[in-house]
């Protein structure tokens, strides 16, 4: 059996801010399964691993031995949440909802135990409020309070416009945490204002506030901008078996502790045991590799992570991928790193430099499916699949 410790330690991994820790301890303390609520707008169908940071959250929470209620926010996808944005996020129809929220179930069951999850759709009780009802529910907050919302408060010193159902927004996610008398509530750190309004409301219908916890923001493969399909910097949870691997292999290295601490199911110890291991001198891509295999187990299964590098590398169309990848040393000569057109040379995928620069201006190079320019620097101790034109490709690794 888990002790409250334990429970405690493995809630607060990767998290931004819990709030508050000491009702959260009284809670694990009862000794009884929590209520835990996450709702979703079923806005876009297709998730990538910056969604599932809070997923993996929830499954954590299962795995305690918790109760986890999935809120598809069908009521208010259709209002129009502005959270972190500048205009109004436009709503949406009865069809798309219905599409989005299916798409949404079959994922997350990916991560999440069916057996331990209730899916809930907030329509159940918001569409039965009466006019009244709502005016009651608005009368809990005041206008300058909703100003303290950053996205509120910007447009407004700014001068743009904010419509009078926006505010509701906040009020009925608080609302679905008196409904569903929430013990905590998980959401990323742009909700905080949202969450909070939940603790606020249950205290008004005489309920024990539920304890926030919020996630952060995943940075997608750039490295330095949140993940996000819009910016192509993303990792799809639907991504084929050899995208998902060539793609986490991509990951910088200064990322990878990040990502397993917010992704991977592995225990701290065994991720501080790994990074340990790299300061020592082990490579990173063989730890990449081990994330790469656990992900794309759980999104596509055992048999797919074990071939998936077999296919890893083009992601854009320059021709079929041998089933087999060759493998590639080449030497930085005591450099400590080389550039792309040196390490198409060393690894024979061009005859000569000047090969090399004409193949890069045609924009026909890639590396682990990324397109690649002259400034691409390689140092010692990376492997990437790089490819040049139509036919030459190659697993190189950089060695001293």
């Amino acid at each position: 059996m888990t002790s409250v410790d334990e429970a405690l330690g493995i809630i607060k991994r990767g998290v931004e801010e819990l709030l508050p820790e000491e009702e959260l301890i009284a809670k694990l303390r009862e000794g009884r399964p929590l209520r835990i609520k996450a709702g979703f707008d079923p806005t876009a169908p297709d998730l990538h691993l910056g969604h599932t940071v809070l997923i993996n959250k929830l499954r954590q929470l299962q795995d305690l031995g918790h109760e986890v209620t999935f809120l598809i926010g069908d009521f208010t996808g259709k209002i129009g949440d502005p959270t972190g944005k500048s205009a109004t996020r436009p709503p949406l129809t009865d069809e798309q909802v219905a599409a989005n929220a299916a798409t949404y179930k079959e994922q997350v069951f990916k991560i999440l135990d069916p057996e331990m999850t209730r899916v809930r759709f907030n329509s159940e009780w918001m569409s039965k409020l009466s006019a009244s009802d709502m005016i009651r529910l608005a009368g809990q907050f005041t206008v300058a309070r909703m100003l303290e919302r950053d996205d509120f408060s910007k447009r407004y010193k700014s001068e743009q416009p904010i419509a009078i159902h926006e505010f509701l927004y906040p009020l009925v996610q608080g609302y679905d945490s008196v409904e569903l008398k929430a013990d905590i509530e998980l959401g990323g750190t742009d909700q905080k204002f949202n969450l909070l309004m939940g603790r606020v409301l249950q205290k008004h219908y005489g309920q024990s506030p539920q304890v926030i916890v919020t996630m952060p923001i995943l940075e997608g493969l750039d490295g330095v901008q949140k993940m996000s399909k819009s910016l192509g910097n993303y990792i799809g949870v639907n991504d084929a078996p050899g995208e998902m691997f060539a793609k986490i292999l991509s990951v910088p290295d200064e990322l990878l502790w990040r990502y397993f601490e917010l992704l991977s199911f592995r225990s701290m110890s065994e991720v501080t045991a790994f990074q340990a291991e790299v300061e020592a001198g082990a490579n990173p891509q063989d730890y990449k590799r081990l994330l790469a295999e656990e992900l794309i187990a759980r999104f596509h299964g055992e048999e797919a992570a074990a071939s998936a590098h077999k296919s890893a590398g083009n992601r854009v169309a320059l021709g079929e991928i041998p089933e087999n990848v060759p493998d590639v040393t080449v030497s930085a000569e005591g450099r400590g790193e080389i550039l792309l057109p040196v390490l198409l040379r060393l690894a024979g995928l061009v005859k000569n430099g000047a090969a090399a620069r004409d193949i890069i201006a045609r924009e026909a190079v890639f590396v682990d499916g990324d397109k690649a320019d002259s400034a691409k620097v390689f140092r010692v101790g990376d492997q990437h699949v790089v490819q040049a034109g139509k036919k030459k490709i190659a697993r190189v690794l950089i060695a001293e």
